[in-house]
């Protein structure tokens, strides 16, 4: 990889300008604060925590600094990064499911609140310059689509932005975000998006100036999240490597674990996931493709690892590394889903192939824990925790481990110690909720930080933590929460989860969760909800039309079917009501009665009855076709209405249409049989 290219193709799209919030003392010697988080990493991957993955960056900062034996995340990606970001339980800024949908209840709105405030927005009224490279995933996937820039990295305190706003890209073809403008990656063959977030954020490091100000930097990775698709020349390292099968490397993982102190000898590994056949009764060919989406995956760990020594380096050369805090950690457990798309299904690393590694290869991931991100076992919400601080660090503690635990929510509080910062009660005009976390400064001298109780929820999961104890449940999806089903583990003895003492100890079971149920009341999770992803989803699409556009066309299609020229955007000078209004401009019109369209589509059941209410003008008398229809069979029209338009608003409305077969439907708009300016707005949707 060229590192020159790569230079070239990501960072100078736009000026580096550098704004500055308030001028700070030249003497002012605050740390630095660099954070780094992993994406869908397991807990005993990297190198000083067990794994045979190359980490060596990783590794020094380890062994220089601390590492967490017991550190928890929010267990799942939207979830974990609100919660660091902003110090809160995930469900008090408005993350407490996913980015895609709003479940019409604040605390899952699926977007960061204004309740809330980021470490960008503190350390920046506090005199810091505010960087981030990677990934976002904390603002509404409909807004993203429609361009809503409302609660992006900029928007949040962020100085400088490189990366993307949602969840998930792939590596070497893909849009990106240079601040709030967006941009696609050169298509020469030397773009790889894991370099790419590490160089920016050397640049970032390169080009601010600490005789100024102190500087923060998130640094997210998407690595190693789906799809699998690395440099040939890091997987070629780890190919023979994972054909020695799961079993084998699962106990050499475990076996290493204990000999650097991670656990006990006294501690046992969790079975293997009864889901995943032993590599033995695996076939040949089996076997060798297995091998390969674990050396893919490996191949991202270790580019990220690489990009992390160049971060180091840069600071060393500006002599910033001593009086810089170095955190990284995941966002969640190994990830256990099972993704097969793209073009190819071959696993071989490449752009057109979209693939995962499989629950198979998460059960190392975990090792010694069992189950994956979505659950509240060790295996989704345990994550590493490297700190290098050589300044604020005792020497005597290099490479050494913390016994106490820690979450999520005391990254936040350890940067407004650390930055001298002043977390605010109010916030343009917001009322803050206060910090929920705890500073892990005692743990940088070897004292506790008396971390008191710590609750999870994440679809329907639950758990509470409180010293050596821990109740957790495990729900599946589409099935119903049982409280018969909590489990109890004394976490100092049985760390891996094998000996439920649930029936032994009821009164602190039941104590636990009279705590979990009392929190739950107060950050707004229940009731709980067990749907699945594309449920939940699904029903946002039904029941929350963005029938106003005030996200603009987000989560809308539209497109041109043949030679017509017609323009799709928003109005908002010329509306029909509120301050959006679709429009669309033909240019040029086709010889078809359907020459464009605006469409929406939505899942609908048998029985179901479905209106449909909408508001249109024109410039000029001009028609268009309005249609509701099947999907994937477009021949199937439950209406089918030729509509002439006028210079008036006209409101158009279809009652208690009924629905035959379950599916997907679209309602739509057909347009481009004349020339002239139509507008849409206030679109209803009602399914009963």
């Amino acid at each position: 990889m060229n590192r020159k290219n790569i230079y070239l193709a990501v960072l100078p799209t736009l000026p580096w300008i550098l704004t500055n919030c308030c001028q700070a003392q030249a003497t002012d010697n605050r740390p630095n604060i660099i954070l780094i988080l992993a994406d869908d990493m397991g807990y005993s991957d990297i190198g000083c925590y067990g794994g045979e993955i190359q980490t060596p960056n990783l590794d020094k900062l380890a062994s220089e600094g601390l590492r967490y034996r017991q550190f928890y995340n929010g267990t799942r990606s939207c979830p974990t990064r609100a919660s660091l970001l902003t110090g809160l339980y995930a469900h008090q800024a408005g993350m407490g499911w996913m980015t895609t949908a709003d479940m019409q209840r604040p605390s899952y709105q699926g977007c960061l609140n204004n309740e809330c405030v980021t470490i960008a927005e503190v350390l920046k009224s506090a005199g810091y310059s505010t960087y981030m490279s990677g990934k976002w995933h904390v603002s509404s996937e409909r807004k993203n689509s429609g361009g809503v820039q409302e609660h992006w990295p900029n928007q949040r305190g962020f100085d400088e932005f490189y990366g993307i706003v949602g969840g998930a890209a792939n590596y070497f073809n893909m849009k990106y975000n240079r601040n709030n403008q967006q941009f696609h990656s050169p298509k020469d063959g030397t773009f790889y998006f894991t370099h790419a977030i590490s160089d920016s954020a050397a640049v970032f490091i390169k080009q601010h100036s600490f005789e100024e100000k102190p500087l923060f930097l998130y640094l997210a990775y998407t690595a190693p999240h789906w799809p699998l698709q690395a440099l040939q020349k890091d997987i070629d390292k780890y190919v023979d490597i994972y054909k020695a099968g799961w079993d084998q490397l699962r106990e050499t993982r475990f076996q290493r674990q204990k000999k650097m102190g991670l656990f006990s000898p006294d501690v046992q590994m969790s079975p293997r996931d009864e889901a995943v056949p032993a590599w033995d009764n695996l076939s040949k060919e089996e076997q060798k493709e297995f091998a390969m989406r674990m050396a893919i995956y490996a191949a991202q760990i270790d580019a990220m690892d690489q990009g992390v020594g160049r971060v180091v380096e840069e600071l060393r050369k500006k002599g910033q590394l001593d009086n810089t805090i170095i955190m990284f950690l995941s966002d969640n457990g190994a990830c256990a889903e099972f993704i097969s798309s793209g073009k190819r299904k071959a696993v071989d690393g490449k752009e057109d192939t979209f693939e995962s590694y499989r629950r198979n290869w998460a059960n190392v991931s975990s090792t010694p824990y069992k189950e994956y991100k979505h659950h509240t076992n060790e295996g989704g919400i345990a994550t590493p925790l490297i700190v290098h601080y050589p300044k604020g660090i005792s020497p005597k503690l290099d490479n050494s481990f913390v016994n106490e635990y820690g979450h999520i929510t005391d990254i936040m509080a350890t940067c407004v110690d650390f930055g001298k910062a002043s977390y605010p009660t109010t916030y343009k005009g917001h009322t803050i909720v206060p910090m929920q976390g705890v500073s892990l400064r005692p743990n940088f001298i070897g004292k506790n930080t008396k971390r008191g109780k710590t609750f999870w929820e994440h679809e329907a999961n639950i758990a509470v933590r409180e010293g050596k104890w821990k109740i957790v449940t495990k729900v599946i999806e589409g099935q119903s929460f049982d409280e018969n089903a909590i489990h109890l583990y004394d976490m100092n003895a049985d760390p891996t989860e094998l000996n439920d003492l649930a029936t032994t100890y009821p009164q602190k079971k039941n104590e636990l969760y009279a705590a979990w149920k009392e929190w739950a009341d107060k950050v707004e999770a229940l009731p709980l909800d067990t749907r699945s992803y594309g449920e939940r989803r699904r029903d946002y699409k039904r029941r929350c039309i963005n029938g106003q556009f005030d996200d603009n066309f987000g989560d809308w299609k539209y497109g041109v079917t043949n030679t017509a020229e017609i323009y799709f955007s928003i109005d908002n000078a010329h509306t029909i009501s509120g301050d959006k209004t679709a429009r669309i401009d033909i240019k040029k019109s086709g010889d078809k009665p359907a020459n464009g369209f605006l469409k929406w589509m939505f899942n609908a059941k048998a029985g179901e009855k479905v209106s449909i209410r909408f508001k249109v003008q024109a410039e000029k008398k001009s028609p268009i076709i309005f249609r509701l229809e099947r999907e994937q069979n477009l021949a199937t029209k439950l209406i089918d209405a030729p509509l002439s338009l006028t210079t008036d608003v006209r409101t158009f409305e279809f009652k208690d249409i009924p629905i035959k077969e379950n599916g997907n439907y679209q309602l739509v708009f057909y347009v481009g049989k004349s020339n002239g300016v139509i507008w849409i707005d206030d679109v209803e949707l009602d399914i009963k």
